[in-house]
């Protein structure tokens, strides 16, 4: 369980007393590991983010609020299989269950198209990604659902008019063609720092999602697909303030268990920092 929350797993004690009922956060591991291009292993993300989690007090001085007063449940992993669009099909569900139990789902995955089922679950209007890559490949090796075309079908979805991408450092020729339409905007590492989102997301339905690559990999080593020259982790920790008062829903992908625990440390960091930014905002304080 991710530490703080209550066990929400379907046959727990916990889950059967509270029927999710009272959950205002729902934690939801999606272990999909089919489509990493380079070194393998997300499947094991969502269980190193709880893992290493455990340390981290309970207290935030910051909004003094107390992680496990905030009714965040977790509901466990969704087992992951090899037929990605029958997964994001079944991973869809699970989450569209949590949004209407007015319940805001945090997905850890697993490797980045499992962002595509909490998109279509959310259905927002505006999707900002922190990421490395631009991920809009229309398909990668034949692979329309690789994680490498996941922001090219997020802009698919109905509804969702616009894409912003932060700390994007890398892409085809033809990934950068397509991010030159109106609904994708691109802000580059360097950037990153000045450029306030609150004037794109005000008054819009929104979804975060976090590819742990966003991060440079001298802080975020286990991924799949490192790519140098990303954000310092308080750059990250930043957007994710800043968006979480407006997201219906949350994301932390592609960590591996290739490095000591940074990557799942700092996964796990920002899902907190979600949590209590939200909650902050929600309860006015």
């Amino acid at each position: 369980m991710f530490p703080g929350a209550t066990d929400g797993r379907e046959g727990s004690a916990t889950a059967a007393e509270s029927d999710r009922g009272g959950a205002n956060f729902v934690v939801v591991g999606a272990p999909l590991d089919v489509s990493t291009t380079f070194q393998p292993g997300t499947r094991f993300g969502p269980r190193r983010i709880r893992s290493f989690a455990e340390p981290f007090d309970d207290y935030d001085h910051r909004t003094d609020q107390f992680f496990s007063d905030l009714a965040v449940e977790d509901h466990g992993d969704v087992r992951a299989w090899d037929d990605a669009k029958e997964y994001l099909e079944y991973l869809e569900g699970t989450l569209r269950g949590v949004v209407w139990d007015d319940a805001v789902p945090l997905t850890l995955g697993g490797e980045h198209t499992v962002s595509l089922a909490g998109v279509r679950a959310v259905e927002p209007e505006v999707v900002v990604v922190l990421d490395a890559h631009l991920d809009l490949y229309e398909a990668y090796d034949g692979n329309r659902l690789s994680h490498a075309s996941v922001t090219r079908r997020i802009l698919e979805e109905a509804g969702v008019e616009e894409v912003v991408v932060l700390s994007a450092r890398t892409g085809s020729e033809v990934e950068w063609d397509r991010a030159q339409r109106r609904d994708v905007t691109v802000v580059p590492p360097e950037a990153v720092g000045n450029r306030s989102l609150v004037d794109v997301i005000a008054g819009r339905k929104t979804y975060l999602s976090v590819d742990i690559d966003a991060a440079d990999p001298a802080y975020a080593p286990g991924t799949g697909t490192m790519e140098p020259f990303g954000l310092e982790p308080r750059e990250l920790r930043t957007v994710v303030r800043e968006v979480a008062p407006y997201a219906g829903g949350f994301d932390v992908v592609e960590v591996n268990d290739r490095d000591d625990g940074q990557s799942a440390a700092l996964a796990a960091k920002l899902v907190r920092e979600f949590v209590f930014s939200h909650a902050d905002d929600r309860y006015g304080r």
